[in-house]
This record gives C-alpha cells, structure tokens and sequence, in this order.
C-alpha cells in the first residue's frame, strides 16, 4: 500500500471534516477552534492555556486569538491560579447553557456523516484512529518526526 495515499486521504478528511463542522457551527457563531477547546473544557473541566495548547496540539499563538474571541463572546474566562503566570480557562454559565444546543448540532452532523457505517465499523475506526494518534504523539515527543 502507498502510505502517501494513505497520508493524504487522512489529510483530506481532516479538512473536510472541519469544513462540514464550521458549517454547522456557523448559525452559532462559532468554528472548529472555538469548538474544540469548548468541548475539551467541558470533557476535562477548566484547564490551563499551556495544557489546552498541549492536548490539542495547537500553537501559543493561535490558541491565544480563539480564547480572546470566546472571551468577547461571552463563552470563556481567564482566571489566576496560583501559580500567577499561569491562565486558567474555564466555560461561563452562558456557554455551558448554550453548550446543549452545539453539541446536538454537532452530533447531528456527526451521524450524518457516519450514515451507512456500522456501530462495530465505527469502534474498529475510532480504535485505529486512536492508536495512530497515540504513535504520532510518541514519535512526536521522541523527535523521531524531525529525523
């Protein structure tokens, strides 16, 4: 098998993927960034910005812009823990009233998306999923991907 095939086909889903999300989250006002860090703080609780930026493997920069503009939405807020330096971010009650409504919105995408792939089909393909993630983060961490 041709792994750049196989590298590009996860490439392009990648892609499509967050296209048909910023779509659904459009009416929201929301995009796939905010999404996701909304969505890691309400699976993981109020989390720092370094570990937001770790866990979704985002640079300072840009996690940076999306938690400004969840802040001017409303839908985050920046705390001092005590460790002064650090930012915790954590969802407001107007996000996580509003969370329900996105989430369905999402899953709804989501099932459409899977329409016609079986429920053993979808554990085998989350499992691979995983599991290459988990080796690309190793090797990542290794710096076996800069060799």
């Amino acid at each position: 098998m041709n792994t750049h095939q196989l590298f590009h086909t996860i490439h392009q889903l990648s892609r499509e993927l967050a296209k048909q999300a910023n779509h659904t989250l459009q009416p929201f006002g929301l995009y796939t960034a905010q999404w996701s860090v909304l969505f890691v703080l309400k699976e993981k609780g109020k989390m720092t910005q370094k570990e937001l930026c770790d866990y979704l493997a985002v640079e300072a920069p840009p996690m940076t812009r999306t938690i400004q503009r969840l802040m001017k939405q409303g839908y985050v807020k920046q705390v001092t823990g005590e460790d002064r330096r650090a930012k915790i971010i954590e969802m407001t009650e107007q996000s996580k009233a509003a969370y329900p409504e996105w989430e369905a919105a999402v899953l709804q995408m989501n099932d459409r998306l899977l329409m016609g792939v079986s429920d053993e089909q979808r554990e085998y393909m989350q499992q691979l999923l995983s599991s290459y993630l988990m080796n690309v983060k190793e090797n990542s961490q290794k710096g076996t991907l800069h060799e």
